[in-house]
C-alpha cells in the first residue's frame, strides 16, 4: 500500500514483476485522490479513501486493510507475500535458484520472514542514489536490523501488526538464505525530502523519518563486519531470543551489527 511514493512503487513493480509476473502484484493506493500510474502494467491497482490518523492509529488501520486482502489471494495463490514499496526479499544469489522456486521449496504452514538488512549510505564514500541502476550496486554496507526481519511470506490467513512486523498470534520463522533488503532510509537527500512532505509532516511522520536516519549515520561511523559470519549469528540470535514486551518479534540485544554486503547482490535490486 503506498502514498506518493512513485519512487520506489516503479522499483517494487519491476523486481517484482520480473519474478513472480506482473500480473500477480496487488497494489492499494491509500487514498482517492492518488492517480493510477501509466507504468503500473498488468499490476492491480485499488483506490481506497484515505487511511484517516496518526502514525501508530494509520498503520493499524493499513494492515488490517492488507490482511483481509491477502486472506482473499490466498483463496487462489498457495502463498501471499505482503511488503511495503521500499522492502524487497531477495534469495541469496549463491543459491542459484528464483524468489518463487525458493518459496516453493519451503512448507510455510503460516508464515516466513527474511533476514533484515536495512541499507543505509556510507557519507563521503557513496553519493546520491540514481534510480537508472541497480541500488545494490551503489550501496554497499547495512544494518542487520529486527526490525526488518518481517513474517512477509504467509500461507494461511493472518492479522498482520502494523508495517508487517509481526503476525498476531503466531511465532515468525527465519528462512536460511532469504533476506530482507529495506532500503526506506538509504539515501540522505531522499530523507531530506521526506521532511518535506506535507502528508506525512501531518500525519506525525516527521519524528520516525528523523529516526530512521540513524542508519546511515550507523553505516557512516561504524566499521563493517564480514557477511557470512555476521547473518549466521542474526539469524540464530533473532531466531531464538525475543524482546520482553512482544514474544513474536525478533531481538538481538540491542545490538548494532553493520555488515558489507556482498558484491554477489549488486545487480539483483
Amino acid at each position: 500500500m503506498v502514498r506518493n511514493d512513485d519512487f520506489y512503487l516503479r522499483k517494487w513493480i519491476e523486481y517484482y514483476g520480473a519474478l513472480l509476473g506482473e500480473e500477480h502484484l496487488y497494489v492499494h493506493l491509500d487514498g482517492e485522490d492518488q492517480a493510477i500510474p501509466a507504468w503500473g502494467g498488468a499490476a492491480h491497482f485499488f483506490k481506497h479513501k484515505k487511511i484517516p490518523g496518526q502514525v501508530v492509529e494509520a498503520e493499524r488501520g493499513r494492515l488490517d486493510l492488507l490482511s483481509r486482502e491477502a486472506s482473499k489471494l490466498l483463496e487462489t495463490y498457495d502463498l501471499v507475500i505482503g511488503t511495503d514499496a521500499d522492502e524487497f526479499l531477495v534469495v541469496d544469489p549463491s543459491l542459484g535458484v528464483s524468489l518463487p522456486e525458493f518459496l516453493s521449496g519451503l512448507d510455510v504452514r503460516t508464515s516466513v520472514s527474511g533476514l533484515g538488512v536495512d541499507v543505509g549510505q556510507k557519507l563521503g564514500e557513496e553519493g546520491p542514489i540514481d534510480a537508472a541502476h541497480p541500488f545494490l550496486s551503489q550501496r554497499h554496507y547495512a544494518r542487520l536490523s529486527t526490525r526488518y526481519t518481517k513474517p512477509s511470506v504467509v500461507g494461511a490467513p493472518v492479522r498482520w501488526g502494523a508495517g508487517f512486523h509481526r503476525i498476531k498470534g503466531h511465532n515468525f520463522h527465519i528462512a536460511k538464505d532469504l533476506y530482507l533488503f529495506h532500503f526506506g532510509y538509504f539515501d540522505m537527500d531522499r530523507i531530506q525530502a521526506r521532511f518535506a512532505d506535507k502528508d506525512r509532516i501531518q500525519a506525525g511522520w516527521e519524528k520516525h523519518l528523523a529516526r530512521r536516519s540513524k542508519t546511515i549515520r550507523l553505516v557512516t561511523e561504524k566499521r563493517a563486519r564480514s557477511w557470512e559470519p555476521s547473518v549466521r549469528f542474526a539469524r540464530t540470535c533473532q531466531t531464538w531470543v525475543r524482546p520482553p514486551y512482544a514474544w513474536n518479534k525478533p531481538a538481538m540485544f540491542e545490538l548494532e551489527l553493520i555488515v558489507r554486503i556482498p558484491d554477489r547482490f549488486q545487480d539483483i535490486v
